[in-house]
């Protein structure tokens, strides 16, 4: 009933008179032709009880009718709807806000004390815009990852559903599909979401649903940065075809400087790469399931440094198995035990080709050498599977059949171990030739090896083979007669000697 002006005049001019309530969209409805009706000082607020103006509306077909509950100044002291009392801007419960935003609520609850803070926040909200939140909650401007992650983007109209009916439940009611009432199970009167209390959802304490909502952000994942500090890229996924680099580049440049951006078309992907690692680990933070670009939602990991990625193979071992792939067969099995001894060694435990066994290590013929029967034979070796075969040569080209060249001729000198030891021989008398000189002592010159050719029978020049060539002549120089003199005279005495 509201409540009469000439019965109460007590502080009258705090009381509220407004033209429209502030509401949430989920609250306003679907409904776009909406209709009020409007009770000046209909009921008393449930925070501050002033009398205010009560707004009652239907949010559309098949929904039950809703008003307002609170007043104005606590509405906007919150920031709050004035029917469902949740967030206006993030949809969530004040207890949820204030614990992500660190806000401590100040509000008295003394009746004495609640009226005089009050009217001190209406004398001070009423000189800026009605749209701004007052209280301590327009002074913190700062977002939230939290808020972000949790927040409602679109209206949950199944939340003005009507009611359940009572009748239903115990099953007496009458009007059947006329019932503007729910016909369903009631939830568990156990449920802590069950018992929900007005007051204790706009203080923000005790509030099972924003309880609720506080396990669910506790659970989520998180991007831890790397030990690494040196790592200052980012990797972003889920890229799609629209989202150009310059809509990358610059989205990412508020939080840093870049210093470079790859775009992988194919891959659907890019990495951004910073300067800092301050600026790298304020954009991981800022972007981690929150990104929107092009209407995609892009993921958001830290890059890996390739230098420092660990090796699987020391951890391994020579052994050890990798664990199987979902969705793709396993390993193919072990070959029997009859393919152990064939030819490319399938069954062996080492693939490398065993050394050749001597003579005295093979096992005399006629034995069996199959590995299911030498193990019987303590006497005898173990057999070993019989090497590779060498491949035969490949065959030679035209130009590399030719017969091969004669070795190249001695060269035309002696080796010095090879020379005789000179002799001494006494000086030529002056007018003598320094051959016959030698002749006369008895020290015959040694012709060089490459004027006589090897198989040349004694007693016969190369020149002019034969007996009756003249013997001892190996150089023009040596002939007697280009020396002036005739044939037959001067000539050496060991001209007829056979070497």
């Amino acid at each position: 009933m509201a409540t009469s002006k000439t019965a109460n005049t007590y502080n009258r001019q705090n009381w509220e008179d407004a033209e429209f309530p502030i509401l949430c969209q989920t609250c306003l409805g679907d409904n776009p032709y909406i209709r009020m009706t409007k009770e000046r000082y209909g009921k008393e607020c449930k925070i501050c009880s002033r009398p205010f103006t009560v707004f009652r509306w239907c949010p559309g077909a098949r929904m039950r009718f809703k008003k307002t509950e609170v007043c104005q100044t606590c509405s906007r002291m919150k920031n709050l709807c004035q029917t469902c009392l949740l967030d206006l801007e993030y949809g969530l419960p004040i207890q949820v806000r204030d614990t992500a935003l660190r806000i401590k609520d100040d509000i008295p609850r003394s009746e004495v004390n609640k009226e005089y803070y009050v009217q001190n926040i209406d004398r001070e909200m009423s000189k800026v815009d009605n749209t701004v939140p007052g209280g301590a909650v327009g002074k913190s401007q700062a977002a939230s990852d939290l808020l972000l992650k949790l927040a409602r983007t679109s209206p949950y109209y199944k939340r003005n559903r009507p009611h359940i009916c009572s009748f239903w439940v115990k099953g007496e009611c009458k009007r059947g599909e006329e019932c503007p009432y729910r016909h369903e199970k009631p939830t568990d009167p156990d449920d802590p979401l069950a018992d929900q209390n007005i007051k204790d959802r706009y203080y923000g304490i005790n509030d099972p649903v924003a309880e609720k909502l506080l396990r669910r952000a506790a659970a989520m994942p998180k991007l831890d940065p790397p030990e690494d500090k040196s790592i200052t890229t980012l990797y972003i996924g889920n890229l799609g075809d629209k989202v150009t680099e310059k809509e990358l580049r610059d989205h990412f440049y508020q939080y840093g400087e870049i210093r470079s951006l790859t775009l992988v078309p194919r891959q659907q992907c890019a990495f951004v790469q910073f300067t800092l690692r301050s600026s790298a680990e304020a954009a991981a933070e800022r972007t981690f399931n929150k990104l929107i670009l092009s209407g995609r939602r892009l993921t958001i990991k830290w890059g890996r440094a390739q230098a420092r990625q660990p090796s699987l193979l020391p951890q391994m071992g020579a052994g050890a198995e990798l664990e199987p792939v979902p969705g793709l067969p396993g390993t193919l099995p072990l070959p029997p035990d009859e393919l152990q001894d064939n030819f490319f060694n399938l069954g062996g435990q080492n693939q490398d080709v065993p050394p050749r066994q001597s003579q005295s290590q093979l096992p005399p013929p006629g034995l069996p050498t199959s590995p299911s029967i030498a193990p019987s034979l303590p006497h005898l070796p173990p057999t070993m599977p019989p090497p590779l075969p060498v491949p035969p040569p490949m065959p030679q080209p035209m130009h590399a059949m030719r017969p091969p060249c004669p070795p190249p001729p001695p060269p035309f000198f002696f080796t010095p171990a090879l020379r005789p030891p000179p002799r001494a021989t006494p000086p030529a008398p002056p007018g003598t030739n320094p051959f016959m000189a030698q002749s006369v002592a008895g020290v015959p010159p040694i012709p060089p090896p490459s004027m006589v050719p090897p198989g040349t029978p004694a007693g016969t020049s190369p020149s002019r083979p034969g007996p009756s060539s003249k013997a001892g002549i190996h150089y023009p120089s040596q002939d007697p007669s280009r020396l002036g003199t005739a044939q037959g005279i001067g000539k050496p005495k060991w001209a007829d000697e056979v070497f």
